[in-house]
């Protein structure tokens, strides 16, 4: 017997189209497997005369002229989010009691045309699509290991009560907040209601009833076949893949009496015509030339310079982490002074932040809080002696100290302790005139350290200047090296013939006996 090359790799596999996914076309071949059936699938080599014809043991058609084996292979092409109803979903939608929402009334109609037209088409092969909200538990409750004792995780209970979010639906704009920013003691209903997922997807899943012989509408008879998954991107996710080339994929139930099913997935759309193609290609052109546009209208086309003799400074900085404080639950009150002379920020810029409240882990001997506050300022210097690039600063911290067993006391158990009136004081004020600052009768103590990130960038029209004088330059330099070497060389070549004219000159002046047949002279 001859045997069956069969699919065990179903795996998801992930597609990218520009096409509308609604042009998406499969053909689905199921196929039930019985011992019959291997017998039928032995070479004709090894067919014996004495072999009974298999066809002679086919069952007799029933009073209305249905065959068993006809249920036992079918053939479908469906299409993306068509509709094709189980024979469950057919019972169901009879009964005008069952129906409850819009969409079950709008089933119980095309029902009822179904069975006025001669019935449904399909018989084992249904489909279930993004309106049904249909959920399979195998997507939630898979195991992630190969352990026999594995439980589903808190977050997998947790996600397979979640709804989807449907693609079709639009947030308000300009909306007001209606609730609270933080629930601090969420219900199920809360979890339910307000829990999305970041990209829109719309699903749709192929089905099969492989119920026995005349027990279809079963739910326990229900399996997946294939899952479909199209988010706005154009991404399609089939699980499994298509057979194309592959053997096809098995199916065994359940129960007392075991079955074997195979079935195929092939993608069976229409491809485009190259007039259609070409139309298509023309229409992104279109397209991406009228948003290009449309993003140059949002620029524009002046860029921002600065006023002549100053310099820009953009910094884009972020704390860090903090860490060699005692307690727990850190935040950073940071403020940023510029120096008084030749330095200035727009009058719209803040100067100064709070991060949030962080929580400090263990790291070696020390407790450290990492915030990872993003923050940015800009500011404006008549000159160019900053520079700019990426530094991370690690800033040393200190508290005004009280002296006492009370002052401690208070601060361990009730928190607080001194606070400097003026945050300035931190360094110079600003407003001191002096020439000695004195600090006599504050009592300090060092705490921990804050670590910045800071990633600086400039702006100058000096910069802009300077580039183009050492363009200029560097092309004088080049012409003024190119007439050098000339002239080097024609100054050489000048040297030449003043010699060879001068030992002309001097052969001519000696007597014939002192000079050699060679032209050399003898001494």
């Amino acid at each position: 017997m001859a045997e069956a090359v069969w699919s065990t790799d179903t795996g998801e596999a992930v597609y990218r189209s520009r096409d509308p996914v609604r042009n998406l076309r499969l053909r689905v071949h199921l196929q039930r497997i019985t011992s019959s059936n291997f017998l039928h699938y032995q070479p004709a080599a090894q067919l014996g005369k004495d072999l009974i014809d298999l066809a002679t043991f086919r069952p007799p058609p029933t009073a209305s002229g249905h065959r068993p084996d006809e249920d036992e292979e079918e053939e479908v092409v469906i299409g993306w989010q068509e509709k094709l109803f189980s024979q469950f979903e057919v019972d169901l939608y009879q009964n005008e009691a069952a129906c409850q929402s819009p969409l079950d009334h709008q089933y119980r109609q095309e029902i009822l045309k179904l069975e006025n037209s001669g019935g449904r088409k399909n018989r084992r092969i249904f489909t279930y699509t993004d309106s049904d909200r249909y959920t399979n538990l195998e997507e939630h409750c898979q195991k992630m290991t190969t352990a026999a004792s594995e439980v589903p995780s808190f977050l997998v209970e947790r996600m397979a009560n979640v709804r989807r979010r449907r693609q079709d639906r639009r947030g308000m704009e300009g909306g007001i907040l209606k609730s609270r920013i933080v629930t601090w003691e969420p219900s199920e209903e809360f979890v339910r209601n307000n829990h999305v997922i970041n990209t829109p997807l719309q699903t749709m899943y192929i089905m099969a009833d492989l119920g026995p012989y005349g027990k279809l509408g079963y739910k326990k008879y229900e399996h997946v076949l294939c899952t479909l998954k199209v988010d706005s991107n154009g991404v399609i996710t089939v699980k499994p893949d298509f057979t194309s080339l592959k053997g096809p994929y098995r199916i065994e139930t359940e129960g007392e009496k075991q079955e074997l099913w195979k079935y195929t997935i092939d993608n069976v759309s229409s491809l485009a015509q190259p007039e259609e193609e070409e139309r298509e290609q023309r229409v992104f052109k279109d397209l991406y030339g009228r948003h290009k546009e449309y993003l140059n209208s949002l620029v524009g086309t002046d860029f921002e310079m600065t006023v002549p003799g100053a310099l820009r400074l953009f910094v884009n900085g972020e704390v860090v982490s903090a860490q060699g404080y005692e307690y727990d639950n850190l935040y950073v009150h940071f403020f940023v002074e510029l120096p008084t002379s030749n330095w200035s920020s727009p009058a719209f810029q803040q100067l100064s932040g709070i991060t949030q409240t962080c929580a400090t882990k263990s790291l070696g001997m020390d407790k450290v809080a990492y915030f990872s506050y993003p923050f940015t300022f800009e500011a404006s210097f008549l000159h160019e002696d900053e520079s700019a690039g990426s530094h991370t600063l690690t800033v040393s911290t200190w508290r005004p100290m009280e002296l006492g067993t009370v002052a401690e006391l208070r601060r361990f158990f009730i928190g607080g302790s001194l606070e400097l009136e003026d945050i300035s004081y931190v360094r110079i004020p600003g407003t001191f005139k002096g020439e000695r600052l004195s600090r006599f009768g504050l009592r300090t103590e060092t705490t921990g350290s804050v670590t910045f990130r800071l990633h600086c960038l400039q702006q100058s029209r000096a910069f802009m200047e300077s580039s183009s004088l050492r363009k200029r330059m560097r092309s004088v330099l080049d012409r003024l090296e190119g007439f050098s070497q000339q002239s080097s060389i024609h100054s050489v070549l000048e040297a030449f013939r003043r010699a060879r004219r001068r030992m002309q000159e001097a052969r001519e002046s000696l007597p014939q006996d002192l000079v050699g047949p060679s032209g050399a002279t003898v001494s």
